[in-house]
C-alpha cells in the first residue's frame, strides 16, 4: 500500500487473540497503536483538524492549541506538521517524557502545567491555560477534544465500524473512557448496528467521568478530573473502575505472558475484562480496544523504581489473566 500522508496510515483491521486469557472465551484485542502517531488518537486528530478546516475556522495565520496527556498531542503533531499548522500542546507532569520529546521533535510547542486542580488532577489547570492563551492570542484555535462532536464521529465512523466489519456481532466490547470520544462513538454505532452487543465502559479509580469521587492519578490516558462535554451517561452501558495498581500488574503480565508491551489504558481495559470474566457465557467473543503500545511507558509502568515511589501494593502477577481472578 502507498499512502500520501503519514496521517493516512491507519490500520483498522489488526486484532490479537489472547489465548486462555479467559477460559472458553475468545478475547480479541484491537491494536490501535500501529500507525505513525502510535495510538487510536490519530483518527481523532484527523477528524478534529478536518472539522475545523471544513468550518472555515483555520485561516492562513491560524495556530492550533490543545490539551493532552500525550497521545492526542503526538497525533496532532503528526497531522499539523504535514499540513503546516503551528501547534501548542498543553500537558502536565503525568505525561510520559518520551511523548513530550516526540511532540517537540515534530515541531510542537509543549507547555507543561504543574498545579493540580480542585479535583486533584491537572485537566482543569490545562484548560484554564488554554483559555488564557486563546483569549490573549486571537489567531489560536482550540480544537477542544472534550466537547467537539468530531471526536465522537471519528470513532463512530471508523473505529466502531471497523470492529463490526471485522468481527461481526460480538458478545461484548470493552472500551476505555478518557475524553470518551472512542467510547461514545462505539456506543452510538453499536446501539444502531448491533444492539445485542454488551458495551462496558472502563475508567480509572480517581476519575470523575462516571460520577465517582476524584483522587490523584499517575497514569495518563484514561480518566478525567472534569466530565467531558461529549460524554452522555447511558444506563445500558456498564461501567467499571480499575485501580492503577491493577493496571500496572496487568500491563506487566501481558508483557511476560504474551510478549505484548501495551500502554496503561490497555492494561486498565483488560483488567476490567478479567474482573467481569465470570459473567461471560461459554464460547463468547469479547473484544477490547488497545489505544496504544507500551514504548512510551517503559520509564513509568514498566519501571520498578517509578512504581515503588507511587504505589504501596502491586497485586501478585501469578493469578492474572484467568477468570477466577478478580
Amino acid at each position: 500500500m502507498i499512502f500520501e500522508s503519514a496521517s493516512d496510515v491507519v490500520l483498522d483491521d489488526v486484532f490479537l487473540r489472547l489465548p486462555d486469557f479467559v477460559p472458553d472465551v475468545s478475547v480479541l484485542l484491537k491494536l490501535e497503536g500501529l500507525n505513525p502517531a502510535g495510538s487510536v488518537k490519530l483518527k481523532t486528530a484527523v477528524a478534529l483538524v478536518d472539522s475545523a478546516q471544513a468550518a472555515g475556522t483555520l485561516g492562513p495565520r491560524a495556530r492550533l492549541i490543545e490539551s493532552s496527556s500525550g497521545n492526542l498531542g503526538i497525533a496532532l503533531s503528526v497531522v499539523c506538521a504535514a499540513r503546516g499548522y503551528p501547534l501548542t500542546v498543553v500537558t502536565d507532569p503525568n505525561a510520559a517524557r518520551h511523548a513530550i520529546r516526540v511532540m517537540e521533535s515534530l515541531g510542537t510547542e509543549v507547555v507543561e502545567v504543574s498545579t493540580r486542580d480542585a479535583q486533584g488532577g491537572y485537566l482543569r489547570t490545562r484548560l484554564d491555560y488554554v483559555r488564557r492563551r486563546t483569549s490573549a492570542e486571537p489567531e489560536l484555535v482550540w480544537l477542544n477534544q472534550y466537547a467537539n462532536p468530531a471526536n465522537t464521529g471519528a470513532h463512530r465512523e471508523r473505529t466502531a465500524k471497523a470492529l463490526h466489519r471485522e468481527l461481526g456481532d460480538i458478545d461484548a466490547l470493552f472500551v476505555g473512557a478518557g475524553t470518551t470520544g472512542t467510547l461514545m462513538g462505539c456506543v452510538e454505532y453499536f446501539a444502531e448496528h448491533s444492539p445485542g452487543t454488551r458495551i462496558v465502559a472502563v475508567d480509572a479509580v480517581g476519575s470523575v467521568t462516571f460520577g465517582a469521587p476524584a483522587a490523584p492519578r499517575f497514569i495518563p490516558g484514561l480518566g478525567t478530573s472534569r466530565r467531558p462535554e461529549i460524554y452522555v451517561d447511558r444506563e445500558a452501558v456498564e461501567k467499571v473502575l480499575v485501580e492503577e495498581t491493577d493496571t500496572v500488574a496487568m500491563c506487566r503480565m501481558l508483557a511476560a505472558r504474551y510478549g505484548l508491551l501495551v500502554g496503561g489504558s490497555t492494561g486498565t481495559v483488560l483488567a476490567a475484562v478479567q474482573r467481569l470474566a465470570p459473567t461471560f457465557g461459554s464460547g463468547w467473543r469479547v473484544a477490547a480496544i488497545s489505544p496504544d503500545m507500551g514504548d512510551k511507558y517503559v520509564d513509568t509502568i514498566y519501571s520498578d523504581t517509578w512504581v515503588a515511589e507511587r504505589y504501596t501494593r502491586i497485586p501478585d502477577l501469578a493469578g492474572l489473566g484467568h477468570a477466577t481472578a478478580g
